[in-house]
């Protein structure tokens, strides 16, 4: 009978995911996920091909905490949907300030590139479409200027930039909303 796999490949992922948190993604090494796991570096590589591929489930599990976030805020009906997308990214930022820098903060001039356009998820297109009556091509240049609006003030808390109150946010991610459909109306 083989031997119990004592630490297994989400072990990896979970204690790679706390060295970002702590240490932020420069931290995560073989060395690093071993000592927090408290095994040999054998594990990692068994499971692993590299500490690229490692650090792509890093990325990936990130992502998945985030939309976990944008459920939640969602879910928790305090904000119309489109708001709540947008208060969740900025919470992530806030709560996670590591995994949020990992997402959208890294350098990316080595990965392939986004296909041109903005990518918007298809319920936030049709929640923009519908709240303003634009066509596919003006929901996604809403959605991207938004986005820019909010990535700023994110980036401001993951970087402990600036700690604003929640209810300010709030209150400038409508005042924001509100210019750019006004905006949108008057041309």
């Amino acid at each position: 009978m083989p031997p119990k796999v004592k630490v297994t490949k989400e072990d990896i992922i979970s204690a790679a995911v706390e060295v970002v948190r702590a240490q932020g993604e420069q931290g995560i090494n073989a060395r690093t996920v071993a000592n927090l796991l408290n095994c040999s570096t054998q594990p990692i590589f068994s499971n692993f091909a590299t500490m690229e591929e490692l650090r792509f489930a890093v990325v990936k599990r990130a992502d998945e905490m985030c939309q976990e976030y944008r459920q939640r805020e969602s879910e928790s009906g305090k904000y119309p949907p489109y708001k709540a997308n947008g208060m969740a990214y900025i919470r992530f930022a806030k709560e996670e300030k590591e995994l949020f820098k990992l997402l959208y903060m890294r350098d990316r001039r080595s990965e392939p590139a986004e296909p041109e356009g903005t990518p918007i998820d298809a319920k936030m297109e049709l929640l923009i479409k519908n709240n303003m009556g634009v066509n596919d091509e003006e929901a996604r240049m809403f959605h991207l200027e938004m986005w820019a609006y909010v990535h700023g003030i994110a980036t401001m808390f993951a970087t402990n930039f600036l700690n604003l109150d929640w209810e300010l946010v709030s209150q400038m991610l409508t005042d924001a909303y509100l210019s750019m459909k006004s905006h949108r109306e008057t041309e």
